[in-house]
């Protein structure tokens, strides 16, 4: 075998390890934290694609959301002026009540006078109603309830689970004139 003999000078050599050590230098202080930045990067990136895709997700509940919002009546409350009835007329609720309820998709089991508060002096008439079915139902009664300018308050309103759906029992309190 020969050897193959290679007259270099030392000062060459050494201006390559000099410049081979700048350019190791230059890969670990330079493109190393920039790898990893990249890869950070990507990261962040994969991250907000994700969150775009979740919220993706929540656009048809937006959409529902918004016209919900557009529907504002279906939230406000009645509130009539106050007035008052004679007692011959409040003996009518009971048909008022059942036509509100039916409406409401509630079933009136009964709705009957208290007759310990029936004196001539009392401006006011106590009814007892038990009706029965499910609870926004029994919201949407309520809420029709308060749009009767008559109606003084609602009392002790009971809720109790039957086997068939749940009950309601609450006093309604009319106002009566002589």
């Amino acid at each position: 075998m020969n050897k193959i003999n290679l007259n270099i000078p030392e000062t060459t050599i050494k201006y390559l390890i000099f410049c081979g050590a700048i350019i190791a230098i230059f890969i670990v202080v330079g493109l190393f934290p920039l790898n990893r930045y990249n890869i950070y990067q990507a990261g962040e990136i994969k991250k907000t694609k994700d969150q775009i895709e979740a919220r993706k997700g929540n656009i048809p509940v937006y959409a529902n959301l918004q016209k919900e919002m557009e529907i504002k009546d279906v939230y406000i409350l009645p509130n009539p002026k106050k007035t008052i009835i004679s007692r011959e007329e409040a003996a009518k609720f009971s048909n008022i009540f059942k036509n509100l309820a039916g409406k409401s998709g509630l079933v009136a089991v009964s709705i009957t006078p208290d007759s310990s508060n029936s004196t001539a002096s009392s401006k006011f008439i106590l009814q007892n109603a038990v009706v029965k079915g499910n609870f926004t139902n029994f919201r949407k009664m309520l809420i029709a309830l308060s749009a009767i300018p008559y109606l003084d308050r609602v009392d002790d309103i009971r809720i109790s689970q039957r086997a068939d759906s749940m009950e309601y029992r609450i006093q309604i309190w009319l106002t009566v004139g002589t």
